[in-house]
Parts: C-alpha cells; sequence; structure tokens
C-alpha cells in the first residue's frame, strides 16, 4: 500500500543553524538508505514551503510513522508532520468491469 506524507521543517520556531551540516548529511543519508529498501518510493522537496512531500510504500500507517520517526529531522524536533494519506489506485486506468 502507498502513502502520501507531507511535512514542514519547523524554520520559524528554530534558527538556521538549528539545520547544521551534521544533520542534514545524516538526514540525507537515512533518506537514502530507506529508498534503497523500498520504503520510500519518491519525495519532493515542497515548493511553496520548507518541507517534503514524499510517497511510501508500506504495508500500514504505523509502519510509515515508524520510518519517519528514524529520520534524523524528525527526531531533533525540527520536523513537522502535516499530514499522512493513504492512497489508492486511480479507477480510470482500470479495464471496464
Amino acid at each position: 500500500m502507498q502513502f502520501l506524507s507531507l511535512s514542514r521543517r519547523l524554520v520559524d520556531k528554530f534558527p538556521p543553524e538549528s539545520f547544521t551540516p551534521d544533520l542534514m548529511g545524516r538526514e540525507t543519508a537515512r533518506v537514502r538508505e530507506l529508498y534503497a529498501a523500498g520504503t520510500l518510493r519518491q519525495i519532493w522537496k515542497r515548493g511553496d514551503l520548507p518541507g517534503a512531500s514524499i510517497v511510501w510504500e508500506a504495508a500500514s500507517r504505523a509502519d510509515v510513522e515508524a520510518a519517519i520517526d528514524s529520520l534524523p529531522i524528525y527526531q531533533a524536533g525540527l520536523l513537522e508532520i502535516v499530514a499522512i494519506i493513504p492512497l489508492e489506485p486511480y479507477p480510470g486506468f482500470c479495464p471496464p468491469a
């Protein structure tokens, strides 16, 4: 099953120096691990504000939440999860019944 998450970096609550090169490097490494494992399927930077939109492949919402919990920026309290949305196939691409 796939899920879509929207996150927001809490840049209004924390100074820019909170997002250290070390923290950002660990975040990048963890995202790459989740991608290689097939858990994180796609990721985009949000164009409206600092944050990301991620498509996850997971058996449950709890599995997505566990993956998010493993992100260093989230662990540091610098990331807000705005939404986790379960996705369903678009019926327009299915053959007629």
